[in-house]
């Protein structure tokens, strides 16, 4: 079937829901027409933009048409010195000047996807269109390429630029998109955060002026995650219409949302620009990072849905695409660095026996890393604290019948350690400055060749000879002191890193983590099928952590642990209950000493993870639901062969109000029961009825109690498994 069609120099992108339009003028300009629900190609006059009288003040593009002025204009991609003073997508400098004009020269629709040469992208789109755009005064050549991901109602957009000329330009910043709006009463979702308190939702009315979101860590962090949401307002979870835009990478970002002074919204995302000079010499060729949107016309939950399929089967690779992934139990929260092969066997004995599938070793295992001020760049086991080494334990551990996984931090090094006392210079430091470490440590310089090769070598060689399953990558270091170009590049270097190790070993599973949920993109999970979201564990701050994640990325690729109380993060002691029924939205893990535990916590424990897995692919892969919902009350579902809905509680008061259940993706005709899965209490009803709100039983009032009265704690939770009769 053919999703890209062209007429009369109009070209149409359709999704299954879903239409983007845009049409070479007169001038050869693209112009923007139309991205939203699925109209003809024959529309496009109707929806493009009307203009026949000047603005004043402007600039005009021909000297004899008064009226055709790139300032107004809706465009594809933009760029400066033409009469356009909004945002420019394209800065580049030659010879004292920064204009530049590119036009239409020629279109290529081909089928399936292509691979970026320098980055990760996505892959199995059904056709790609490339526009061929040219400045024949630079020398310049760019190509614009649209994939279309049909089924789940995606669009990826890039752009190529060629030095074609015969003499050096400078790149000063390239978005990988533009896209112009004429829309009214338009807000931006973004997230917000920092280390443990990652992907808080914030919302913003768009006004005259420019919004802009970004990082300038060295990383895509959690200060403002690549991923962003355009809605009307009063658009909720399940009405209302939204576009949702973000960046397949995972360095240094900006966006921007800016309206002007007509009622024109430009939004644009790419590499960061700031302290950007990327020199092209002729024949050079610069390509950004792919950018994906989605559109729904009925609420966020949609929106989301598309991403998450999406991501699930355009971005993760490797054996673990659509893998249900496997329960773990990590070391860290339990032991920190004060870990022995003593100590990790009676808890991988413990874990297995209540049906742990996944045994992580934490930090602490090499060198002298008894504390984080030492050790990192050294892969030798400290056989004082694990004697027979790696290969023993995993042996070990594997007999017990689990996976073996091990954490490393390869991108860093520390002052007191041997490769650094061997090699200085593989460490990232400005001559002539003082040392300003991060975390007690500096980072690799991963633009040097023999860097890559070290590391290349040995966390291939940890995974091989100790017959590892299951690598957590840490990242703990904010890059600072560098160039913008810099900073690509040591991206592109971490990608290959990355692809020289893993993709020839697809079994093992990669968990991306950097201090938690600061590089959560779509860069790293082409590499890394599941992303550790925060090391905050506190299950009432992860609601809104996982909840803000689900905006953008499937429950999946979300890591998220149950700990032990008080949480390290809060000091808050939460119900065992509601660890896990937060946890379950996601890649469920335990992080604690399961040998303190009580015998009946323990037993708790077990039932959870039974639980989990008959219900792991409906947790993992089913359409997931934010429930809008009042009364301090959180509620998630997710839906496939059945469907799971929890209701999460962050305070209880005394003479609570009665609350409802709202429960999507039904059919009204059909008869379904609710069980609560920590107790006997059940409810039938029609789906009619679960829609509208099926009342529960109501909660202790103060002022007695029977077997109908329900008795929760504060931060309390309920969990509803819910079946057709």
């Amino acid at each position: 079937m053919d999703y890209i069609q062209v007429k009369n120099n109009v070209f149409l992108i359709n999704t299954k829901n879903t239409s983007y339009i845009f049409r070479v003028n007169k001038y050869k300009h693209l112009e923007h027409i139309h991205y939203g629900d699925r109209v003809l190609i024959g529309d496009a006059d109707a929806l493009s933009f009307k203009k026949t009288i000047p603005h004043g003040t402007t600039v005009n593009y021909d000297k004899n048409n008064n009226i055709y002025t790139l300032d107004s204009l809706p465009q594809e991609y933009s760029s400066y010195g033409t009469g356009d003073f909004n945002e420019a997508s394209i800065e580049i400098g030659k010879e004292g000047s920064y204009t530049c004009d590119f036009r239409f020269a020629s279109f290529e629709i081909k089928k399936g996807s292509k691979k970026i040469k320098t980055l990760p992208s996505s892959y199995g789109a059904s056709q790609t269109l490339i526009v061929r755009l040219k400045d024949s005064v630079n020398g310049l050549s760019l190509d614009l390429y649209y994939s279309v991901y049909p089924n789940e109602d995606t669009i990826s957009r890039r752009a190529v630029l060629k030095n074609s000329g015969t003499s050096e330009v400078v790149l000063h910043k390239m978005m990988s998109y533009c896209i112009d709006f004429i829309e009214n009463d338009l807000s931006l979702l973004a997230l917000y955060g920092a280390w443990d308190k990652e992907a808080h939702v914030s919302e913003t009315d768009i006004n005259r002026g420019t919004l802009t979101l970004g990082s300038r860590v060295g990383f895509s962090s959690a200060k403002n995650n690549p991923a962003f949401i355009i809605k009307k307002k009063g658009t909720r979870e399940d009405s209302g219409r939204a576009w949702g835009f973000n960046l397949v990478y995972s360095g240094n970002h900006y966006s921007s949302v800016s309206k002007n002074e007509y009622g024109l919204h430009r939004i644009q995302s790419g590499i960061s620009f700031e302290r950007f000079h990327k020199r092209l010499l002729p024949n050079e060729v610069f390509e950004t990072p792919e950018a994906v949107m989605t559109f729904s016309d009925c609420g966020l939950n949609k929106l989301s849905q598309n991403f998450h399929k999406f991501i699930n089967n355009h971005i993760v690779r490797s054996d673990w695409k659509n893998k249900e992934r496997p329960v773990l139990i990590n070391s860290w929260e339990g032991f920190g660095f004060d870990i022995d092969k003593s100590k990790l066997l009676a808890l991988a004995k413990t874990a297995a026996s209540l049906g742990i599938e996944l045994f992580v070793l934490d930090d602490g295992w090499f060198g002298r890393r008894n504390s984080d001020k030492a050790g990192l760049g050294d892969y030798d086991c400290n056989l004082s604290k694990i004697p027979g080494g790696l290969s023993s334990l995993s042996a070990q551990i594997h007999k017990l019948g689990m996976k073996f996984g091990v954490w490393v931090e390869p991108e860093a090094i520390s002052i007191d350690s041997n490769l650094y006392a061997q090699h200085p210079e593989f460490a990232l430091m400005e001559k002539g400055r003082p040392l300003f470490l991060g975390r007690n440590e500096l980072l690799m310089d991963l633009s040097n060749p023999e860097v890559k090769d070290y590391i290349v070598e040995n966390v291939s060689k940890l995974i091989d000879e100790n017959h590892v399953d299951y690598i957590k990558w840490d990242m703990n270091r904010m890059m600072n002191g560098v160039s913008g170009e810099y900073n690509h590049d040591y991206i592109k270097g971490l990608y290959e890193v990355l692809d020289r190790i893993f993709t020839p070993r697809p079994w093992v599973l990669l968990e991306s983590c950097a201090s938690g949920g600061n590089r959560f993109d779509l860069g790293m999970l082409c590499y890394s099928p599941q992303i550790w979201a925060s090391d905050n564990t506190d299950p009432i701050d992860r609601i809104d952590i996982q909840k803000g994640l689900s905006y953008f990325y499937p429950l999946s690729c979300i890591g998220a642990h149950v700990s032990a109380v008080p949480h390290s993060q809060s000091i808050r002691i939460t119900p065992l209950e509601t660890r896990f029924n937060v946890s379950a939205y996601g890649c469920l893990g335990y992080e604690l000493d399961l040998n303190k535990l009580s015998s009946q916590e323990r037993s708790s424990i077990k039932k959870q993870i039974a639980f989990y897995k008959k219900y792991r692919k409906t947790f993992q892969y089913g359409d997931f639901y934010r429930i809008d919902d009042e009364n301090n009350y959180d509620a998630f579902e997710v839906s496939g062969p059945d469907i799971i809905y929890t209701k999460f509680r962050k305070s209880l008061g005394s003479v609570p109000e009665f609350d409802k259940v709202y429960v999507k993706n039904i059919y009204n005709d059909k008869v379904y029961q609710l069980s609560e899965r920590s107790s006997l209490r059940k409810y039938v009803s029609s789906g009619a009825a679960l829609k509208e709100g099926l009342c529960l039983d109501p909660l202790y009032l103060g002022t007695g109690i029977n077997k109908r009265v329900r008795c929760p704690l504060d931060y309390g939770s309920d969990m509803f498994i819910i079946k057709k009769k």
